[in-house]
């Protein structure tokens, strides 16, 4: 339930905004922002909010938590309408609108429009002509975007006549302002942004995800323990060598007795393979097992750590009195990773305080070498193979490990063409050394000053790096 107009009215007259200075804005989420205000050594948060079924404008005592990317439209209030002061505070008519107006000098005055309608609820900031510079919610079919004009509602006195069809709800006596009880009334009822209806959610999230990832885990446990009879791929191998000279032509199996256990057992031959291609086979399976059972292990234990993460961020929201902070932690959590924009393109991995920046294709090798390395940082490619570029962030007085530089190495190796081969020759320099070709494909450069290093891949350390990849985006 949103407030009508009446109670905008109580709410107004509470306030007492008029010669107050706006300190700060905060915006905590799309729909909800809040000025710090200051005046007579009194301080008042004016919380705003424009969810539907919950609209309002009130004070409020609750600590509004800070947005962990800053909101384009607070940071336009911010460099056009903090520290500035508010010269009138009044709604219009019995409309549900509120004009704010602000000034910084005599010359330069904004008007600030709250629109607090239940589908259209919006706050406009005009210049002193009505020229809108900017607004919570651009609607262009409402011609509420920059330049445009807005056009406030008209104040009608015959209305005022009107004011017996509105009540104000019964304030009860622990309450010392009608302020103060409507910020706990929407806290606790209203039905989009109140504490109990956002626990809802996140009980619903929270059931969704955990039942996800417990189904992941379980999928993951019954791998591995598919793999722990590895060892018996090498032994059916052994046994296929041992006793092949008994294979009939063309055979499907192998019958013979195990000489481990005494009984008699029969294995599975392809009869369009030798003998000897058919242990191999076996052998490779015995390999593959065995390392998927050490992997597994690693991604169980990711697992693990995701669910118990999941816990504590749900007994997190639990614990928050503040619905402001509830809404603001289930956003942030229940955003789709894909949904999530990356502060920079390919992977990144810290190994012991160093940075380590990785490009995958041209696209991101591109991006990167423009936007997000200097000259000083060290980079890495593959000599005679395409592949991603690999970067190593500067330390200043300090010169790159050798640890460090074989993570990057095998890194820059793991993600081109010669991922297969068995030693690989890569060059580095710094990336101030680094030239573009001429009419060149995208992101293709041309180093001077580069040394050489010749590998062989090490599949420990690239797990490793894995490891600390999948930890870092838990």
């Amino acid at each position: 339930m949103s407030l009508n107009c009446v109670e905008i009215n109580k709410i107004i007259s509470e306030l007492d905004l008029e010669g107050s200075f706006i300190q700060d804005i905060v915006q905590p989420g799309f729909d909800t922002i809040a000025f710090y205000t200051y005046k007579n050594g009194k301080a008042k948060t004016i919380l705003i909010c424009t969810a539907q079924n919950g609209n309002r404008i009130n004070e409020t005592s609750k600590r509004i938590p800070k947005n962990d990317k800053p909101l384009r439209f607070m940071e336009f209030l911010k460099s056009r309408i903090k520290g500035a002061r508010i010269n009138s505070f009044r709604q219009i008519g019995l409309e549900r609108t509120v004009i704010m107006e602000l000034s910084h000098s005599q010359t330069e005055i904004f008007n600030l429009y709250i629109r607090l309608w239940n589908n259209a609820s919006n706050v406009i900031l005009c210049d002193s002509d009505n020229i809108i510079l900017d607004s919570m919610f651009r609607r262009p079919q409402k011609n509420e975007v920059t330049g445009k004009i807005f056009i406030p509602p008209v104040e009608d006195n015959s209305t005022l006549q009107d004011l017996d069809k509105w009540k104000i709800r019964d304030i009860p006596p622990e309450f010392n302002s009608f302020n103060e009880y409507i910020d706990f009334w929407y806290s606790e009822n209203a039905s989009s942004i109140s504490r109990e209806s956002l626990i809802e959610k996140a009980e619903k999230w929270y059931n969704i995800a955990k039942s996800k990832k417990e189904l992941g885990l379980k999928n993951l446990i019954a791998k591995k323990e598919s793999f722990q009879n590895a060892s018996k791929f090498k032994h059916q191998g052994d046994l296929i060598l041992a006793f092949g000279h008994e294979v009939a032509p063309n055979s499907r199996y192998l019958d013979c007795q195990d000489y481990e256990t005494g009984k008699e057992i029969r294995i599975l031959l392809n009869p369009n393979k030798t003998l000897q291609e058919n242990a191999a086979e076996y052998y490779k399976n015995y390999k593959k097992a065995q390392s998927g059972f050490e992997e597994l292990a690693h991604d169980i234990e990711i697992a693990e750590k995701q669910l118990s993460k999941l816990e504590s961020q749900y007994n997190e929201i639990l614990n928050e009195k503040n619905p402001v902070k509830i809404e603001q932690l289930l956003r942030k959590d229940s955003t789709p990773k894909q949904q999530i924009k990356k502060t920079h393109p390919g992977l990144d991995y810290t190994v012991n305080g160093w940075y380590i920046l990785v490009g995958r294709d041209a696209n991101e090798n591109d991006e990167l070498l423009r936007r997000h390395v200097r000259g000083d940082d060290l980079w890495l490619h593959t000599r005679d193979f395409p592949g991603g570029y690999v970067f190593i962030k500067n330390q200043r007085n300090k010169t790159v490990p050798l640890d460090i530089l074989l993570d990057a190495a095998n890194l820059a190796v793991y993600y081109s063409k010669a991922r297969s081969s068995d030693k690989v020759d890569l060059y580095y320099t710094h990336v101030k050394y680094l030239r573009r070709a001429k009419n060149g494909p995208k992101g293709l450069v041309l180093p001077t000053h580069e040394k050489n290093l010749c590998i062989k891949i090490d599949k420990d350390r690239l797990q490793k790096l894995d490891k600390l990849h999948q930890e870092s985006q838990i």
